[in-house]
């Protein structure tokens, strides 16, 4: 069977990903001289404490290379394929990790799939190819679907404050002081691999119903939407808007993932979002 690989940027619950038996590759969050793994290093709980009393934002890296030494190492003694099921590559160093990695097997069939997204979007592709492996599909057959979601890909979120891209250099101070002035509240998209503007709605209240208006105007709904949402210490109101989108659009589930650490650096606390394929 195909070896599917994931990191804690798909948002997956980590009970989950255990059960399922998906290796999964921590980021790393750094506060000034100290890095931890963003898995059983440090949890979001504890994260979100040490952000909030930071002065400075903190850095993220990619995994180093050999955390995938045994996932590989075990395809090689097995003789089996992986996939590695990666963030966007303008997001993230994961894929030239992965990439990096993999020139230590060059006897292992090994595929690292940019899927030019992350978070909730990710997640479900990460399912998607651990059920086909599980069905006994193919690398080539796994990667092949891969290729034709990405694509198909929509993820729209909202953050609370413009204060962690302002402070991680990708937006200007005077533009977040302006934005909150003015109660600007943006939603980002995450088009080609890299996060750009969307809207700008002057309240949350509007910007939360301007992303069920966008589900329900672009998401065909099916099993294969695979309509799903992301949020941190924004719970309740994603189960809200769970609530009101299952009124709208045909789909079995809407699933609501954390957004793991070395995403939360940059979109903050209380940021939610919803991710689909079309």
């Amino acid at each position: 069977m195909t070896i599917i690989v994931a990191d804690t940027t798909c948002g997956l619950p980590h009970d989950l990903l255990a059960q399922r038996g998906i290796p999964v590759i921590p980021q790393v969050v750094i506060f000034g001289e100290d890095a931890f793994h963003d898995d059983k290093e440090m949890d979001i709980a504890t994260f979100l404490q040490k952000l909030k009393a930071s002065r400075t934002l903190p850095k993220t890296a990619a995994p180093e290379p050999p955390l995938y030494f045994p996932i590989f190492k075990q395809a090689q003694e097995m003789g089996e394929s992986v996939v590695v099921v990666a963030p966007a590559g303008k997001l993230s160093g994961t894929v030239r990790s992965a990439q990096t990695a993999a020139l230590e097997f060059p006897n292992v069939d090994i595929r690292v799939v940019d899927t030019l997204t992350a978070s909730c979007n990710l997640g479900s592709l990460v399912l998607l190819a651990d059920d086909m492996a599980k069905a006994g599909e193919c690398a080539d057959e796994i990667v092949a679907k891969l290729n034709d979601m990405i694509p198909r890909g929509r993820l729209y979120f909202l953050v609370d404050t413009l204060e962690y891209l302002a402070k991680g250099g990708r937006i200007g101070g005077a533009k977040r002081l302006l934005a909150e002035l003015l109660e600007i509240k943006p939603i980002l998209q995450v088009k080609n691999g890299q996060v750009e503007s969307f809207e700008q709605q002057r309240t949350r209240k509007r910007a939360l119903a301007r992303l069920v208006e966008v589900v329900e105007e672009q998401c065909k709904g099916g099993e294969s939407a695979y309509l799903c949402m992301l949020q941190v210490e924004a719970e309740k109101e994603a189960e809200s808007l769970v609530t009101e989108l299952m009124l709208r659009v045909s789909v079995p589930q809407i699933p609501i993932y954390e957004l793991p650490p070395a995403i939360v650096v940059h979109a903050g606390p209380r940021a939610m979002g919803v991710g689909f394929f079309v």
